[in-house]
């Protein structure tokens, strides 16, 4: 039955195409607008790392002016990075499970192939607790020891793409890679890794792309490493070496650490506020205490990943996307009215009110199945004005599986909802009277 149903709603969608042609519009293009901002929504709002986000913290101390905040709008909040000596001296301390400090550089890479051009490339300068910390795949090889993050060992971990550019996508394990003028040995290549938002760094917005390789921390000083991400400082120092920089009051270090229950949180967190105490009798910290750590889920809010603006989108959307069902019910009811001698007729013939309102409720989904499935490539389209309106890597802002069977879904729910009235009201036209005026 239902398949004569869909038989019977596809004849009468051809059999009206202009009118058929401005319901599948509407509902696609509400579908569209409103999935784009959805499927924005679902992506910084996600839990990029759910079996882990309750035991990694991001740190914050308040090292900044005495004189005034560090964010005027959030007064009670201190910078979100830590100064480069500050960051050593904790990883020295190792109070937690796991720890790592890290920020963004580049390096520039020698070809292997003489044809070739040396060309830059992004770097993730961190410790080796990263990889286990963040569970990142490897595809080839591993982490690096601790002893290379002790050592400042010449090891790099490359990413799946680097890897094909340098190496064909080969094993590349054991293998030479000349960085910056220095002979590095590669040591793992991790696998497909792209956690939206990026958790660990949402410092420049959650769509950003992993960097293309991962060095060790303590080469910072034996490479003069500098930083490509964020770097504030509030004293007015005189710098000018390399090392004056790092043992400078600049905050530009992100730091997480690992902390398996509350009592490790509440232990740390008495760590912290030790540690900045010991400080503030060197002159230091001279701001009143104000040590905290956020998991991934706070550390998200605490930036705004999220942003107000991004829930209000959403909103607008939907009210655009009942507006265009709005349309949708009256261009319904005007083609389901105009059929009511189509339909007395076969009501006399023996077909039932609840026949005719089945098969009128099949045409409005297959109508909305129509709208879904052009909305899903409208969708694909904002989502493409998205990347290149925020500069995201391409790629990172994408429809899944879920958001696909939410917009046919949606489509199909709201064109259903749509007819109900229109459906309902040709089901009370009288037959008699209407064949008489025939």
């Amino acid at each position: 039955m239902f398949g004569y149903n869909v038989k019977l709603a596809v004849k009468s969608m051809r059999r009206n195409p202009i009118m058929t042609a401005l319901m599948v519009t509407a509902i696609a293009v509400g579908i569209g607008i409103s999935m784009t901002t959805l499927t924005v929504y679902y992506l910084m709002n996600g839990n990029p790392i759910p079996e882990k986000s309750d035991v990694l913290f991001a740190i914050t101390m308040d090292s900044w002016n005495p004189l005034r905040p560090f964010d005027d709008d959030n007064p009670d909040r201190g910078p979100h990075q830590v100064t480069y000596h500050d960051a050593e001296r904790l990883i020295a301390l190792g109070k937690g499970k796991r720890q790592t400090a890290m920020f963004e550089s580049s390096l520039i890479i020698e070809p292997i192939n003489q044809d070739d051009l040396p060309f830059e490339a992004g770097a993730r300068v961190t410790f080796s607790d990263f990889f286990a910390m963040f569970n990142v795949p490897f595809v080839y090889g591993g982490s690096w020891d601790a002893s290379a993050d002790a050592n400042a060992e010449p090891v790099v971990v490359l990413t799946r793409e680097l890897n094909e550019r340098l190496f064909g996508g080969e094993d590349s394990v054991g293998k030479r890679l000349t960085l910056q003028g220095t002979d590095f040995q590669v040591v793992g290549v991790i696998d497909t890794w792209d956690p939206t938002p990026r958790f660990y760094d949402p410092i420049n917005g959650g769509f950003q792309e992993v960097n293309e390789m991962f060095v060790p921390f303590n080469l910072t000083r034996v490479l003069e490493l500098t930083s490509n991400g964020s770097d504030w400082g509030w004293k007015s120092e005189e710098i000018t070496s390399f090392e004056q920089w790092l043992n400078s009051e600049s905050v530009w270090i992100q730091y997480f650490v690992e902390l398996d229950n509350v009592r490790e949180r509440d232990d740390y967190l008495a760590h912290l506020d030790a540690y900045v105490s010991e400080q503030k009798r060197l002159g230091r910290f001279e701001r009143p205490l104000n040590n905290h750590i956020y998991n991934v889920t706070e550390w998200m809010e605490y930036h705004e990943v999220v942003a107000n603006d991004t829930k209000i989108l959403v909103g607008l959307s939907f009210l655009f996307l009942t507006v265009c069902m709005l349309s949708t019910i009256a261009l319904l009811l005007t083609k389901f009215v105009g059929k009511k001698s189509e339909t007395s007729l076969r009501r006399a013939l023996g077909a039932s009110r609840k026949m005719i309102f089945r098969q009128q409720i099949v045409e409005v989904a297959v109508i909305g199945f129509s709208g879904g499935l052009i909305g899903l490539l409208l969708t694909a389209l904002g989502l493409q004005g998205i990347e290149y309106l925020y500069d995201a890597p391409g790629g990172l802002v994408r429809l899944d599986w879920v958001m696909v069977f939410t917009a046919i879904g949606i489509a199909i729910a709201s064109s259903m909802f749509a007819g109900l009235y229109p459906a309902w009201r040709v089901c009370q036209i009288p037959p008699a009277a209407q064949l008489k005026t025939q």
